[in-house]
């Protein structure tokens, strides 16, 4: 299948730190919170398209026009002392990782659910690998993300600056500062950030991430596309000791000349 005109959905990325742990099992995603009946009406008033199958890792807009921010990062909320603090806390755990190997588990819009490996290496380069029979590869190279479908020998090319991967390969984030977050919380289980961008041409995505509460490792996220399609990413068996091979991260450009 082609992916061009999907309207995908998300990862932003798992960024985790530590040290190599034992293999664990494969975790059960928290289901989003509910939206209140006003939002959920607001957006059941809007046509959507079937959901798309499969929802990918990351929102992705149109492969070649313009993609503009009409919001500017800190300027929706304003935080107390003690929220401004755990985004600074999560901005430096995020920062601090360069290279991370992990396998995720992924539930689209459909109830759909998907695994499969993922291998990061800072600045801006990440690879998703779907598990059989989900034929597809994510991959972002530093300067473009391409969406292969191994059985269809089909890519598809988006500028990484128009996708909400570069705030999280950057070799630096500073979130409050680099994005609009709206929401701040935390929990004895979870500390949570949530994240939005609303764009001229593709419309809001929000990013949620959901970090340990007691050592701020990233668990899971949950991006909610511009139709309302909820997709969330659960993350298990990081390990920040691993050094991804670089040819994982290259892309073919001279396939989309062909």
């Amino acid at each position: 299948m082609r992916t061009t005109g999907l309207t995908a959905i998300v990862v932003m990325l798992c960024m985790g730190a530590g040290l190599a742990a034992p293999a664990q099992t494969v975790p059960l995603p928290v289901p989003a919170p509910k939206r209140s009946q006003q939002t959920v009406q607001a957006q059941n008033s809007v046509p959507r398209p079937a959901a798309p199958v499969p929802a990918l890792p990351m929102p992705l807009g149109p492969a070649v026009s313009p993609v503009v921010n009409t919001v500017k990062p800190g300027d929706a909320i304003a935080f107390d002392a003690n929220q401004r603090a755990m985004v600074d806390r999560v901005s430096t755990y995020l920062s601090g990782v360069q290279t991370l190997v992990g396998d995720f588990v992924q539930v689209g819009p459909d109830g759909r659910r998907t695994e499969g490996s993922f291998y990061m290496q800072k600045p801006g380069k990440v690879r998703f690998e779907y598990n059989p029979p989900t034929p597809i590869d994510v991959i972002a190279d530093g300067d473009a993300v391409v969406v292969r479908d191994r059985n269809l020998a089909t890519q598809d090319l988006y500028p990484l600056s128009q996708t909400p991967l570069r705030f999280l390969l950057a070799g630096r984030i500073d979130l409050l500062k680099e994005t609009n977050v709206i929401s701040v919380s935390a929990d004895d289980v979870f500390v949570t950030v949530v994240i939005e961008e609303k764009q001229m041409i593709v419309g809001t995505h929000r990013l949620m991430m959901m970090f340990a509460a007691k050592d701020l490792q990233l668990k899971q996220w949950t991006v909610t596309d511009p139709q309302g399609y909820d997709t969330t990413v659960a993350v298990y068996n990081l390990d920040s000791t691993k050094k991804p091979d670089p040819s994982m991260f290259k892309i073919n450009y001279e396939r989309m000349l062909q």
